[in-house]
C-alpha cells in the first residue's frame, strides 16, 4: 500500500485526507461539520431502514468527499483502501461494532477492526476501527489517537495521556498497554454552562479575540476548581458577576479554569509522568492549568502538530498489524 484515505469520523466533526505511505504525508485533505451526529440525524429524517440501506446512506457521505478530495488531487484508483476511526463504529454510526476491551498494546496490535469490501457505490474498501470500554467507560476514537501518540513521547514506565475536548479522556498507560481510562465532560458541560443555564448573563467572550489561558481570573479558576466542591464553585460565576468581582469576559475565563481545574485535580495524586495530547485549540489551557497545579515538572506537552496527526499514524499501525496478521491488500 502506498496510499490509503484516511477518516476521522467524530461526533460533531468529519476529516478525510489522502495520504502518502509510509511517510505518511498528507496529499489532500477536506475537513467538514458533518459529524456522525448529524449524519445520524438525516439518516433518521430520511426514513430508510436496514443496515445495507444505512451503509449506503454514510458511504454516500464518504464518497462526496472523495470527490472533494479528486478536485485536489486527481482521480483515484478503487484500490486505495479507505481506513476509519471514531464514531463512525458507533451505534449511531454507519455500522455498529463491539467495543474491545482492556488492556490493549498501544503499537495498535489487537484492535478490533470489521473489513468491508468495496461496493458499487464506493469502490474502496473499507476497514473500520471500533473502540474500547472498561467495566463503566467507552472511548471511540481515542484509541486510535493514543495509538499515534506513543511513538513520539519516549515515555517509561507509567503514564496518563490527557486528551482534551468535548468529552476529554484520560488513559492511564504501562509497559505498552493502555490499562485504563476516565471521560471527563469538561467541554459539554462548559458549553452548557456558558450557554443554556443561569450563568450565561454572567459571562461574555472577549470581542475580537480568544480566550486567555493565562489571565488570572483563569487560574483563580483553576485553583478553585481543584480544591472546592465543583457543584458549590459553579454558582461562584454568578456570584462573581453579582458582586462585581470579575467582568464577564474574566468570569469565562474564570468558568473555564474551574471545570479545567476540577478534571485535572486527581492527577496531583498521582506520581507518573503526564502526557498533554491537547492540540493547538486547548494545549494552552490546559498547560497552564497543569502549571498551577504544580504539576509541570512531569508533564510532557506533545507538539500541536504531532497530535494533529496522530490519527494517521494510529490507523496506518492499525493496518499494518493487520497485514502481517491475514495478509489483506
Amino acid at each position: 500500500m502506498d496510499k490509503f484515505l484516511s477518516c476521522d469520523w467524530g461526533t460533531s466533526s468529519f476529516r478525510l485526507r489522502l495520504v502518502q505511505a509510509p511517510a505518511l504525508t498528507t496529499i489532500a485533505a477536506i475537513h467538514t461539520g458533518n459529524g456522525i451526529a448529524a449524519t445520524w440525524q438525516a439518516w433518521q429524517n430520511a426514513g430508510l431502514q436496514g443496515s445495507t440501506e444505512r451503509w449506503r446512506f454514510y458511504t454516500d457521505r464518504i464518497r462526496s468527499a472523495i470527490q472533494s478530495i479528486e478536485q485536489q488531487a486527481g482521480p483515484l484508483p478503487g484500490g486505495i483502501p479507505l481506513i476509519i476511526s471514531g464514531m463512525a463504529s458507533s451505534s449511531i454510526g454507519m455500522m455498529e461494532l463491539p467495543y474491545g476491551s482492556l488492556p490493549f498494546a498501544t503499537d495498535g496490535r489487537g484492535i478490533l477492526t470489521r473489513l468491508e469490501p468495496a461496493g458499487d457505490n464506493l469502490p474502496h474498501d473499507v476497514l473500520l476501527i471500533s473502540g474500547i470500554r472498561s467495566e463503566d467507560d467507552v472511548m471511540r476514537g481515542e484509541e486510535t489517537q493514543l495509538i499515534g501518540c506513543i511513538g513520539g513521547t519516549r515515555t517509561a514506565g507509567e503514564a496518563t495521556y490527557i486528551f482534551p475536548g468535548t468529552h476529554s479522556k484520560h488513559i492511564q498507560v504501562k509497559n505498552g498497554a493502555a490499562t485504563g481510562f476516565q471521560t471527563f465532560m469538561t467541554g459539554e458541560l462548559f458549553e452548557l454552562l456558558r450557554r443554556h443555564s443561569i450563568l450565561k448573563d454572567a459571562v461574555a467572550a472577549p470581542e475580537g479575540a480568544s480566550q486567555s489561558p493565562l489571565s488570572s481570573s483563569f487560574r483563580e479558576g483553576v485553583m478553585a476548581g481543584a480544591k472546592d466542591s465543583l457543584l458549590h464553585a459553579i454558582f461562584r460565576v454568578r456570584t462573581n458577576q453579582l458582586f462585581g468581582h470579575l467582568t464577564s469576559t474574566e468570569n469565562l475565563d474564570y468558568l473555564s479554569g474551574l471545570l479545567i481545574g476540577a478534571e485535572l485535580q486527581s492527577l496531583a495524586a498521582g506520581n507518573g509522568q503526564i502526557c498533554l495530547c491537547g492540540g493547538s485549540h486547548l494545549e494552552k489551557h490546559y498547560a497552564a492549568a497543569l502549571d498551577v497545579l504544580g504539576l509541570m515538572q512531569r508533564s510532557n506537552i506533545l507538539p500541536a502538530q504531532w497530535i494533529e496527526e496522530a490519527v494517521i499514524r494510529g490507523q496506518y499501525s492499525i493496518f499494518n498489524h493487520l497485514t502481517v496478521q491475514h495478509h489483506a491488500w
